[in-house]
């Protein structure tokens, strides 16, 4: 039971923290002066992402890569069919066509970039599979690439309406402590959540992928959970949908790109039925933006995402 409630301490310091992170390194960017545009795909984007990242990195130093790759691709699948799934039940969500044409696509070449390197990348070989340091460095590159598509939207003028909602200034003193904060207890947050899940993982006998796949992927997912359902409650739909697919993104380039390329992360074949499932998330996605009304996540494709997630989590279950 206290395992449990440490978990739950460990992640509400992950959301929490990365909350105050987002806060203080907005705070201190206003200040000067840097367009909001830019904090918001560069230092939210990566603040919503923050508790995938610390979970990921922690597991695979620990030596735990079904908990780092469970984490990142269930986060994966859970973004798409809970979390938009969720926030279209709310409000029907307008898509972009530049999502729609652009990062959507990239979202799912990013997917199946990293079932290709798993199996044929460095240092895999017929026996072991393995995301080693130049497969890390490869999704790293790819990440610079993307960020380099973001600034260039802000460089040409593309985009720029886009705010910050709720931001409030604040004093130079209080940002800094808003960071510090922010960082510690993303650092003691993200401990504490994994050593517990890896616990309860052995002390329930059930793998640590199923861990990282549904309690670890769905918890490090709240911050975009509750970044989409507000939006979508807001009818901000823009930021509801980018805040998810840009999440994606980041997860796989950047999160999976660190940790591999600081420790290789070992691959176990089961994890390629997770990789479809990211996969066929992301073209599901694709392929409602045509059907009924263009370019919209309505109610009823809501549904139907929450249904299919549903029926994901029990595969998993009886998977083990």
């Amino acid at each position: 039971m206290i395992q449990v409630l440490m978990l739950i301490a460990g992640l509400a310091m992950l959301v929490k923290g990365s909350d105050w992170l987002v806060q203080g390194a907005s705070g201190l960017a206003k200040k000067y002066n840097v367009p909001n545009i830019v904090i918001g795909l560069t230092i939210v984007s990566f603040g919503t992402s923050m508790p995938e990242m610390l979970v990921s990195l922690l597991s695979s130093f620990r030596g735990s890569s079904d908990i780092a790759l469970g984490n990142v691709l269930g986060s994966n699948t859970a973004n798409v069919l809970l979390i938009l799934g969720l926030s279209a039940l709310i409000f029907p969500l307008t898509v972009q066509r530049k999502t729609t044409w652009v990062e959507i696509p990239v979202s799912l070449l990013a997917a199946v970039l990293l079932g290709v390197l798993a199996h044929f990348g460095f240092e895999s070989t017929v026996d072991q599979k393995m995301i080693g340091r130049g497969d890390g460095i490869i999704l790293l590159i790819c990440f610079a690439g993307f960020m380099w598509y973001i600034f260039h939207l802000v460089k040409t003028g593309k985009d720029v309406a886009m705010e910050l909602d709720g931001f409030v200034p604040m004093p130079l003193r209080k940002t800094v402590i808003f960071i510090l904060v922010g960082v510690a207890a993303l650092t003691w947050g993200g401990q504490l959540f994994v050593d517990n899940a890896i616990f309860l993982a052995k002390s329930w006998g059930v793998s640590e992928a199923l861990i990282g796949l549904t309690i670890v992927a769905v918890g490090t997912s709240l911050p975009e959970l509750f970044t989409s359902a507000i939006a979508a409650y807001k009818k901000q739909t823009d930021i509801a949908v980018g805040n998810v697919v840009g999440s994606n993104i980041f997860n796989i380039l950047w999160i999976l790109g660190l940790s591999a390329t600081i420790k290789p992360l070992r691959f176990n074949t089961s994890t390629n039925s997770d990789i479809a499932a990211v996969i066929a998330s992301s073209l599901l996605l694709f392929a409602v933006m045509f059907l009924g009304k263009k370019h919209t996540v309505g109610r009823w494709k809501g549904l139907l995402f929450v249904l299919l997630y549903i029926a994901y989590t029990w595969y998993l279950v009886q998977r083990g």
